[in-house]
C-alpha cells in the first residue's frame, strides 16, 4: 500500500509540475466552494441545509475564471520583474493592488451575479454597492500576503501559495456575497407581509404580526 500511494503522489507532483495552470485550476476549484461552505456553516447551517448550488457556483468561478485570470498575472509580473527579492516583492504588491485587485474583486461580484441569473444591469449594481467596502479591506491584507508571495515563494509554488492564502479571503468574499441576498429576503419578505396586512385593514379587522 505505501508504495502505491509514493506512485500516486510522484506521478501527481510530476503532472502538476507539467501543468500549473491546470493544478491552480484544480486546487480553485476546490477552495472556493470549500470556501462558500465554511461561510455557510458559520451561518449556523450543516450537511443537510447547505447550499450547495451556492457553492457549486463558487467552484465553477474560482477554477475557470480566477485560477487561469491569476496564473496569467503571475506569468505576467514573473517576465516583467524575474528577481526575487523584498523590494521587488513590494513593487509587485503595489502594482497587484492598483490593478489585478480592482479588477479581481469587481468581477467577482459581477461574475457571481450573473451566475446566479441576475441580470447584467443587477450585477452592475452589486458591484457598484459592495466594491469599495470589500476593496478597503483588501487592500490592508493582501499587500502584506504578496509581499511574502513574490519575493519568498519560487514561482512554481506562487499560484498554490495565494489559493491557500485566498481561502480565508473567498470565505469574506462570501460573507459579503451573502449579506447581499439577506437584503433581498428581507425585502421578499416584506413585500409578502404587506399585502396581507392591508387585507386585514380592508376587511376592517386590526392587523396584528406574529
Amino acid at each position: 500500500m505505501p508504495v502505491v500511494i509514493n506512485f500516486v503522489r510522484t506521478q501527481w507532483r510530476a503532472f502538476t509540475n507539467t501543468h500549473p495552470l491546470l493544478r491552480g485550476c484544480i486546487t480553485y476549484g476546490v477552495l472556493w466552494p470549500t470556501s462558500s461552505l465554511i461561510q455557510q456553516t458559520m451561518e449556523g447551517k450543516n450537511l443537510r441545509t447547505y447550499d450547495y448550488m451556492r457553492a457549486l457556483r463558487f467552484g465553477i468561478f474560482g477554477s475557470l475564471y480566477v485560477a487561469p485570470s491569476l496564473y496569467g498575472w503571475v506569468k505576467l509580473t514573473s517576465a516583467m520583474w524575474p528577481q526575487m527579492s523584498l523590494r521587488i516583492g513590494l513593487v509587485k504588491a503595489a502594482i497587484e493592488q492598483l490593478s489585478y485587485g480592482p479588477f479581481a474583486c469587481a468581477s467577482f461580484f459581477a461574475g457571481m451575479s450573473l451566475l446566479e441569473g441576475k441580470t447584467m444591469q443587477e450585477a452592475v449594481q452589486e458591484v457598484e454597492k459592495k466594491f469599495f467596502p470589500t476593496f478597503k479591506v483588501g487592500i490592508c491584507i493582501w499587500p502584506i500576503l504578496q509581499t511574502i508571495n513574490f519575493s519568498m515563494v519560487p514561482e512554481r509554488n506562487r499560484l498554490v501559495f495565494t489559493s491557500i492564502c485566498s481561502l480565508m479571503w473567498t470565505t469574506f468574499l462570501a460573507f459579503m456575497k451573502m449579506m447581499d441576498m439577506q437584503e433581498d429576503e428581507a425585502l421578499k419578505t416584506n413585500t409578502e407581509v404587506t399585502p396581507h396586512k392591508n387585507a386585514e385593514i380592508i376587511r376592517g379587522k386590526p392587523y396584528l404580526p406574529m
